[in-house]
């Protein structure tokens, strides 16, 4: 299969991986903000990315049965089943009915991403990692605006229940589309095998600080996630505006600096890419920190925040992808990157449920500053970490 016909798979499947990502990160936080959910409780919310922690749990079932397509489509149509249910729903009473509709929607979600980032895998070879995974960002940020941005246009006009039934109609949209990929076969010896290949791998040197470095690299970005939305709401952004400016600007500057990342992979390599671009996308939280200590500096101020922060996050994310992707065995994807994306996603996790309590006392600028901190101890694991790359570290 030629590079380009790949680029074309990966756009497609990371297109619907990214829009769940987009209603549960940016639609559902808006959401909550116009109904007057508490900081604290949109922070208890961010909580429910425990999931994609979770799912290394069950993704042996993913490479052991059934087809990767099969999975996708799937879980998409449980998450539109869930859209529907959230839209008639009293987001006043928010009780334990409506947590787990979103828990649910939060399970079928990362279940997918297991199934679609497997299938990304099986079609990558050795060196192709970097034009690949600038395409899984940029695609994957096409799916975030067509959900953060597309959707938030509409409750002006629709309301929200009409809005989240059109999230549930795209969703099964995408899963009728999602067979136009070709099926991947994986090898029947592969599927009777998970858990063994999986302590195999574990068992290698330096195990330890590869998944301590995996951990934290991108620990700052998931800290102060949850709290950029409101933090434009309360800056007096409309809904509009939040999808037109904040997730359109930053969904370009991401998939620019997903273009310039993977060049820069391409250039120097896997690994001196991981302490350039992951140094740049850790100082960039400190834009969001000036701009919110200094409200003269206005829109302007926050969208140029936005764009740095975005750009920087695009460039560092091509890099990290490419890193997990090298470090996994194709026939046991499924359950190997899953275990990597978990480890990534726990930390994000745990630090991201405090973010509304701690930004209600330390300020929006003194939070977004501390969040620049959070993934400095990445760095001592960085050079452990590279030697998983292979012999040159690259």
């Amino acid at each position: 299969m030629s590079l380009g016909r790949k680029l074309s798979i990966v756009a497609l499947v990371y297109v619907i991986e990214g829009f769940p990502m987009g209603i549960y990160a940016d639609v559902w936080p808006v959401y909550f903000r116009r109904h007057d959910v508490s900081l604290t409780e949109i922070g208890w919310l961010s909580g429910l990315y425990i999931a994609w922690s979770a799912k290394v749990l069950w993704s042996p079932l993913v490479d052991r049965f059934g087809e990767r397509r099969q999975w996708i489509a799937g879980c998409l149509v449980v998450m539109a089943a869930c859209l529907v249910a959230i839209a008639v729903s009293d987001i006043r009473q928010l009780g334990p009915l409506l947590w787990l509709l979103f828990a649910v929607y939060c399970l079928a979600s990362a279940t997918q991403d297991v199934a679609i980032d497997a299938y990304a895998i099986g079609i990558t070879d050795r060196g192709e990692e970097g034009p690949i995974n600038s395409m899984k960002v940029t695609a994957y940020r096409v799916g975030l605006l067509a959900a953060g941005s597309g959707l938030l246009l509409l409750p002006r006009w629709i309301g929200w229940p009409g809005t989240f039934a059109i999230g549930a109609a795209l969703s099964i949209a995408m899963a009728r589309g999602v067979f136009i990929a070709p099926r991947v076969a994986v090898p029947l010896e592969s599927r009777r095998e998970t858990i063994a290949p999986l302590r195999r791998w574990l068992a290698r040197a330096g195990a330890v600080p590869t998944l301590l470095f995996i951990l934290l690299y991108r620990v700052g970005d998931r800290a102060m996630g949850p709290m950029v939305k409101p933090f434009w709401v309360d800056r007096g952004f409309g809904d509009a505006e939040i999808a037109a400016v904040s997730a359109v600007f930053g969904i370009v500057a991401t998939v620019l600096g997903a273009i310039a990342g993977g060049a820069v992979v391409a250039r120097i390599g896997i690994g001196r890419s991981l302490w350039l671009l992951g140094g740049l996308a850790l100082a960039s939280n400190l834009g969001y920190a000036a701009v919110a200590a200094l409200p003269e500096s206005g829109h302007a101020g926050v969208y140029a925040a936005s764009a740095v922060e975005s750009f920087c996050g695009g460039l560092a994310s091509a890099a990290f992808l490419s890193y997990l992707m090298r470090i996994c065995e194709k026939e046991h994807a499924a359950v190997q990157y899953a275990l990597v994306t978990a480890i990534y996603a726990l930390a994000g996790s745990l630090i991201a449920v405090p973010s509304g309590w701690a930004t209600e006392r330390m300020g929006y600028a003194g939070y977004f500053g501390l969040t620049a901190l959070y993934a400095l101890p990445a760095f001592v694991f960085l050079g452990r970490a590279r030697a998983w790359l292979g012999e040159d570290g690259s």
